[in-house]
């Protein structure tokens, strides 16, 4: 770690919470402000030891649906892998930045075999999503070999993996990584960005590639304050995304995770960004707004509502636009 960031007091930060940096990011940071909103994401911060009595180590609920070591099986259909313990880069506002890197342990041999062998018992798993830490991080044999294990199982379907390695170490997505996303059931990638200025001409080279492979692109978007909570910015970022052949899939609330409370903005904030976004973005270009319900419950959609309420006469729905109310007929 830097001199100038042991001086701002962020040691103790560190030894609770793993800070790495890749070099292509190192670069991407050099000159800009602590206040950045590069810099707020992965540099860290003293205001990270601040814990709230309702952040949780576990926010969304990975733990009570976890069979066994691996797998976290909530919904019906599909299923979490955790492939990964570590990250390329560890973001400050990470829901489960408990349980990976240091405090995390690598899914290996025979209880990796355990993990694959609960999916193919499982015939209602349609699809299988690849998390961790970073599954991109793992070499492209190792991955290659258990993205062709579960692909070989009948009764999945697709195959998804979330990441940052795309957008936070574009160099290391090297040909090895590209073929191992060949495979015979379809492929999502769903890549982590949260602000324009990660879309580097690097990123979108290396995004252009994976769609080139056939590898079909999806973005998750944190909604963060200080770094994206203004509909300038998320309209700069999904329409570059777009661009860039990658689909706005999910701007999620950030989670209750600890020392990550100076992240978060009310959720009215959020649904008022989302109502300006359909004012003025393509459908192409907006992501579902959803919030992961503490405990295990899964995402909902908390957008703004469009439809409320009915005119006192001839019983007709409203109906907002904008801001503009209509009346509709039912």
């Amino acid at each position: 770690m830097s001199a100038e960031l042991a001086s701002q007091g962020v040691l103790s930060v560190t030894d609770r919470y793993d800070y790495r940096m890749t070099p292509y990011l190192s670069s991407l940071l050099q000159g800009r402000a602590a206040d950045d909103p590069l810099s707020l994401q992965f540099l860290p911060d003293v205001r990270e030891m601040q814990s709230l009595s309702y952040e949780t180590s576990d926010p969304i609920g990975d733990v009570p649906f976890s069979p066994v070591k691996g797998i976290v099986h909530r919904h019906p259909d599909r299923v979490l892998l955790k492939a990964a313990h570590a990250c390329p880069v560890y973001c400050r506002f990470c829901f489960r930045r408990e349980m990976i890197g240091s405090n995390g342990e690598p899914l290996l041999g025979p209880e990796l075999d355990a993990a694959i062998d609960y999916v193919r018992a499982h015939p209602e798993v349609w699809e299988v999503i690849l998390t961790g830490g970073d599954p991109l991080s793992l070499s492209g044999r190792r991955l290659g070999d258990i993205l062709e294990r579960l692909a070989s199982i009948e009764h999945v379907g697709v195959l998804r993996i979330h990441s940052r390695v795309p957008i936070m170490a574009p160099d290391s997505m090297d040909e090895s990584r590209l073929a191992s996303l060949l495979q015979s059931k379809p492929v999502h990638l769903a890549v982590h960005v949260n602000h324009p200025d990660e879309l580097t001409d690097a990123v979108v080279d290396c995004l252009h590639r994976l769609s080139g492979r056939g590898v079909m692109l999806l973005s998750q978007t944190v909604l963060l304050k200080g770094v994206n909570d203004e509909v300038r910015v998320l309209d700069e970022l999904f329409r570059r995304l777009v661009r860039s052949k990658v689909r706005p899939y999910y701007l999620h609330h950030p989670d209750l995770a600890p020392g990550t409370s100076h992240f978060r903005v009310p959720i009215e904030v959020g649904q008022e960004l989302m109502r300006l976004l359909r004012g003025r973005l393509s459908g192409l270009c907006l992501p579902t707004y959803v919030l992961d319900i503490p405990g295990g419950f899964g995402k909902v959609p908390i957008g703004p509502a469009y439809v409320g309420g009915r005119l006192a006469s001839g019983g007709r729905e409203v109906v907002d636009n904008h801001g503009v109310r209509h009346a509709y007929p039912e």
